[in-house]
Protein backbone atom coordinates (compact mmCIF):
# COMPACT_ATOMS: atom_id res chain seq x y z
CA UNK A 1 0.00 0.00 0.00
CA UNK A 2 1.41 3.40 -0.98
CA UNK A 3 1.51 6.30 1.51
CA UNK A 4 -1.45 8.68 1.42
CA UNK A 5 -0.74 11.68 -0.81
CA UNK A 6 -1.63 15.16 0.46
CA UNK A 7 -4.28 16.96 -1.58
CA UNK A 8 -3.15 19.82 -3.75
CA UNK A 9 -4.60 23.27 -3.12
CA UNK A 10 -6.69 22.93 -6.28
CA UNK A 11 -8.04 19.51 -5.26
CA UNK A 12 -8.92 20.79 -1.78
CA UNK A 13 -10.76 23.83 -3.20
CA UNK A 14 -12.70 21.55 -5.55
CA UNK A 15 -13.63 19.18 -2.72
CA UNK A 16 -14.74 22.09 -0.52
CA UNK A 17 -16.87 23.54 -3.35
CA UNK A 18 -18.51 20.16 -3.85
CA UNK A 19 -19.31 19.89 -0.13
CA UNK A 20 -20.80 23.38 -0.07
CA UNK A 21 -22.93 22.61 -3.12
CA UNK A 22 -24.25 19.40 -1.58
CA UNK A 23 -25.03 21.09 1.73
CA UNK A 24 -26.74 24.06 0.03
CA UNK A 25 -29.06 21.72 -1.87
CA UNK A 26 -30.35 20.42 1.47
CA UNK A 27 -30.88 16.90 0.14
CA UNK A 28 -28.30 15.23 2.41
CA UNK A 29 -29.52 13.44 5.56
CA UNK A 30 -28.64 15.19 8.83
CA UNK A 31 -25.99 12.68 9.90
CA UNK A 32 -24.28 12.90 6.50
CA UNK A 33 -24.57 16.70 6.62
CA UNK A 34 -22.67 16.76 9.90
CA UNK A 35 -19.91 14.57 8.42
CA UNK A 36 -19.72 16.79 5.33
CA UNK A 37 -19.62 19.91 7.50
CA UNK A 38 -16.70 18.51 9.52
CA UNK A 39 -14.88 17.50 6.35
CA UNK A 40 -15.46 21.02 5.00
CA UNK A 41 -14.04 22.56 8.18
CA UNK A 42 -10.96 20.35 7.88
CA UNK A 43 -10.50 21.35 4.23
CA UNK A 44 -10.91 25.04 5.09
CA UNK A 45 -8.25 24.72 7.80
CA UNK A 46 -5.92 22.92 5.37
CA UNK A 47 -6.43 25.67 2.77
CA UNK A 48 -5.86 28.42 5.33
CA UNK A 49 -2.59 26.79 6.39
CA UNK A 50 -1.46 26.46 2.77
CA UNK A 51 -2.24 30.14 2.14
CA UNK A 52 -0.34 31.18 5.26
CA UNK A 53 2.75 29.37 4.02
CA UNK A 54 2.51 31.04 0.62
CA UNK A 55 1.90 34.48 2.17
CA UNK A 56 5.00 34.05 4.32
CA UNK A 57 7.04 33.23 1.22
CA UNK A 58 5.80 36.30 -0.64
CA UNK A 59 7.93 39.22 0.35
CA UNK A 60 8.70 42.47 -1.34
CA UNK A 61 12.04 44.18 -1.39
CA UNK A 62 11.97 47.71 0.00
CA UNK A 63 14.75 50.26 -0.13
CA UNK A 64 15.13 51.98 3.24
CA UNK A 65 16.05 55.62 3.85
CA UNK A 66 19.58 54.45 4.63
CA UNK A 67 19.84 52.91 1.16
CA UNK A 68 19.75 49.30 2.30
CA UNK A 69 17.28 46.75 0.98
CA UNK A 70 14.94 44.83 3.28
CA UNK A 71 12.43 42.06 2.65
CA UNK A 72 8.98 43.02 3.96
CA UNK A 73 5.70 41.11 3.90
CA UNK A 74 3.42 42.04 1.03
CA UNK A 75 -0.07 43.23 1.81
CA UNK A 76 -3.23 42.46 -0.12
CA UNK A 77 -3.55 46.09 -1.24
CA UNK A 78 -0.21 45.90 -3.08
Amino acid sequence: MSPKREKSFKEAIGALEEIVTRLEKGEVPLEDSLKLYQEGKNLAKFLEEKLSVVEEKLKKLVKTEEGTVEAKPMTIEE
